[in-house]
């Protein structure tokens, strides 16, 4: 999925991708061996704990051009294209990783035990970080979390999760690849925030 702003020109003279994510279901992922998150995560609990026949899209590599971040635009054409591609396909699950930039979880703190208290999935389906990956979350005490403060410490792709009503995971992983610290996420579409289906037509 492309975000392309047709009025700035890249180095090659054509419009350029400013926003993008990558969508996998789950027929396609089978075609490369599973989902990119099981390489990180144990997905055994949510699958055998959801009905059979549920419908997966697995979100990934998600990125805004740095220079557009400030632009909700740009954010709401991603949120909107991604909305369409899920009513079109009826899908019923969303999951993924979502990153935080740096591999130092005790930087993280605030906003990796913010997730870990306040959104977690729950725990009949709970997934967990692989036990080699694993990184524990839970690094403050709960009553320690001012709410306001650990949502406004989340990337703003994250951020916009949360507030549409997903869950994370239990652990962290970090990705040396990608110099990230990645989570969890559990998005079932049936717990979407009202104001995210209105926004998007749901």
């Amino acid at each position: 999925l492309l975000v392309v702003d047709r009025d700035a020109l890249g180095e090659d003279g054509q419009p350029m991708v400013v926003g993008t994510y990558r969508l996998t279901r789950e027929k396609d992922a089978e075609k490369v061996g599973g989902f990119y998150t099981a390489g990180e995560f144990d997905l055994g609990r949510m699958i055998s704990g959801l009905p059979k026949g549920t419908k997966y899209l697995e979100l990934g590599r998600s990125c805004i051009l740095k220079s557009y971040r400030s632009r909700p635009g740009t954010m709401q054409l991603l949120w909107k294209g991604l909305m369409a591609y899920v009513a079109r396909f009826d899908i019923d699950v969303m999951t993924g990783c979502a990153s935080f930039p740096g591999t130092d979880p005790q930087a993280l703190a605030l906003p990796l035990s913010y997730l870990h208290h306040f959104h977690p999935m729950p725990a009949d389906l709970r997934v967990t970080a692989r036990p080699e990956l694993y990184v524990p979350m839970n690094l403050m005490a709960a009553d320690a979390i001012d709410p306001r403060e650990g949502i406004r410490s989340l990337p703003a792709m994250l951020k916009g999760y949360v507030r549409a009503g997903c869950c994370i995971g239990d652990g962290a992983v970090i990705d040396t690849q990608f110099d990230t610290t990645d989570v969890f996420i559990f998005f079932p579409l049936s717990g979407i925030d009202a104001r995210y289906k209105s926004r998007f037509g749901l």
